[in-house]
Order: structure tokens, then sequence, then C-alpha cells
């Protein structure tokens, strides 16, 4: 019974060592034929992607009030920090000073904490989308 068990192995290994010695790889080249206007469609995309209004980007809001108030803070914010972008926006009743354009919600709580050592008042939001 052990004699056939050993036979069957040394067989086995045999039949695996001769198909494996047996089989190839294969090799190919592949051409993708595509239209020309993918391509720009990809490059529109991809400055889309670059867009600093994109409303599904995080921002930090530091002001909210009148526009002389609103004024003067964008002009001291725009002296002290020149990594991120700034701009005023005015929604009914109050004038707001949004900065930033945050693809991640990580990235804005980072810049948060150095906004709020000046501007403790500060809070991180997604713009809604205009219909």
């Amino acid at each position: 019974m052990k004699l056939l068990k050993i036979k069957l192995i040394v067989i086995t290994g045999i039949c695996a060592a001769s198909f494996s010695t047996k089989s190839f790889a294969q090799q190919g080249n592949i051409a993708v034929n595509q239209d020309e206007k993918i391509v720009k469609l990809l490059d529109v995309k991809k400055e889309m992607d670059k867009d600093e209004n994109a409303s599904d980007r995080f921002k930090i809001q530091i002001y909210s009030g009148n526009r002389a108030s609103a004024e003067e803070t964008l002009s001291d914010f725009k002296k002290e920090n020149h990594q991120w972008k700034s701009t005023l926006v005015y929604e009914t009743p109050n004038y707001k000073i949004w900065v930033g354009s945050f693809r991640t919600r990580l990235e804005a709580d980072r810049a948060l904490l150095v906004i709020k050592e000046k501007y403790p008042n500060g809070f991180i939001f997604m713009p809604k989308v205009k219909s």
C-alpha cells in the first residue's frame, strides 16, 4: 500500500514537471483605437477638477457681517496669508469671507487649525449647489 502511494506521487510529479516545461507564456501587443474626442474630453475633465469654484470642495468661512468690516477682514487676511485664496461673497443679508478650496476634509481641518489662531470663529463648510 505504501509502495502504491509512492508510485502515485512519483508519477504525479513527473506529469507536473513535463506539463510545466511544455507550457509557454504568451506575449502580444495591444493597439487601442479611440476617437480623438476622448482625449479632448479627458483634458476638459482634468481642467474641471482643478476648478477652484467647484461645489464639491470644502471652504472655511472666517467672517459674516456688514460690507465694510468684511472688506477690512478680507484685506487683513490677504496680507497675512498668501497660501489660501480668499473671496468676498454676498449671501443676503450678509457679506461673507470664504477661504480656500480644499479637496478633502482633512486638508480643510489642517488649514482651519492655522486660521483659528487669528480668526477663532472660522468653520469648515461645503457650499450648496445653486440650481
